[in-house]
């Protein structure tokens, strides 16, 4: 009499996100099976290792497959081969494009080119970030820049409408593309700046320096040409420094730390200076791409003096309030907008840096 063997077919791919998840973050297979068995899979199932070998080698051969599905997630959607759930294939994506903010800081401010994905052994030692992960967060943020930095309209919804990513991994992606398309300086004196870092001081800057908003073929990685041709009209504070000061100083007495206090006193004219510093020249190119370098001088400068980011924000809301009572912008509706976003950016990547 022949042994009965129950047998179950079906075309519905099995994704396990554990697996899925080995796989995306550069594992082997053999990798990948001593994890899951330093995780006690064996024990919690009662799956001998050969077994968990075979299955995880199983889940590999088919995300190597679905890879090349995933370069272009528009195929995943429409393609046939494989039979995945929504969800599933939401999963996919998602994962797939995730990264580790550690190897993406390594990439900014370097061309996207293929010399440089040859030097990404160097990335992988330094994070300690598998070789292989680190080329597929490379290809992916080479594949997502090529894919949208001429497109007009809204970065992180094209990037959402073109990757079908979530709008949290959309903006950080936007972030990317940003600093690519401006190509602010990122590395002389701020390797130090990590990449949520940049990413708040992007997102501010989107908001209140770019074209956002201003109509259909708007760019929110292009600057407000406008506004920075008018930024210069702002200088006038700077001829306003003894009442400023004043006005600054009679408004943080009763909340600064005296230490931090005497400092401000001594020093409003370079800390002054320094926050107004790239009005002067903002209206060209390269002065705006070293911004932050003079930004991050400051910072060390009051970092120096000991002042603790809650005081720097104190004086930073005191001195934008302070400035907007000046006569000079007080006075004029244009110029005080102007000072306004000005400030909202400078303040919030100080803040983002200290």
């Amino acid at each position: 009499m022949g042994t009965e063997i129950d047998v179950f077919i079906s075309n519905y791919t099995l994704v396990d996100p554990e697996i899925y998840q080995l796989w995306v973050e550069g594992n082997t297979a053999s990798e990948a099976v001593s994890i899951l068995n330093q995780r006690g899979l064996g024990q919690l199932t009662g799956a001998s290792l050969e077994l968990i070998a075979s299955d995880v080698l199983d889940h590999y051969r088919t995300y190597s497959l679905v890879e090349k599905l995933l370069s272009n997630p528009n195929k995943l959607q429409e393609q046939l081969a494989f039979q995945i759930e929504p969800q599933t294939r939401q999963l996919l994506i998602e994962k797939y494009y995730e990264f580790d903010d550690e190897v993406v800081r390594e990439l900014i401010g370097k061309k996207l080119s293929s010399k440089h994905r040859k030097d990404l052994d160097e990335v992988a030692e330094k994070t300690g970030i598998p070789l292989k992960s680190c080329r597929r967060q490379f290809d992916n943020v080479k594949r997502i820049y090529k894919m949208v930095e001429d497109m007009s309209g809204p970065v992180v919804q094209n990037i959402q409408n073109c990757f079908y990513l979530s709008e949290h991994i959309a903006k950080k992606y936007a972030c990317i593309v940003f600093l690519a398309c401006i190509r602010f300086e990122t590395k002389r004196k701020l390797n130090h700046i990590t990449f949520n870092c940049w990413k708040r001081c992007t997102e501010a800057i989107m908001d209140h320096w770019t074209n956002k908003g201003a109509g259909v073929d708007n760019f929110d990685t292009e600057h407000d040409k406008d506004f920075f041709t008018e930024l210069k009209d702002i200088k006038i504070v700077l001829e306003k420094e003894r009442e400023h000061k004043h006005l600054v100083c009679l408004s943080v007495k009763a909340t600064l730390l005296q230490k931090c206090y005497l400092d401000l006193d001594a020093n409003f004219k370079n800390y002054n200076r320094a926050i107004l510093q790239p009005v002067t020249n903002m209206h060209r190119p390269r002065d705006v791409k070293n911004m932050f370098v003079e930004l991050t001088s400051l910072s060390d400068a009051l970092k120096q003096a000991n002042w603790s980011a809650q005081e720097l924000e104190i004086f930073l809301a005191s001195y934008t309030q302070a400035g907007a009572e000046l006569d000079v912008l007080r006075d004029s509706v244009p110029l005080k907008s102007l000072w306004e976003k000005y400030m909202k950016v400078i303040s919030e990547c100080l803040l983002a840096m200290y």
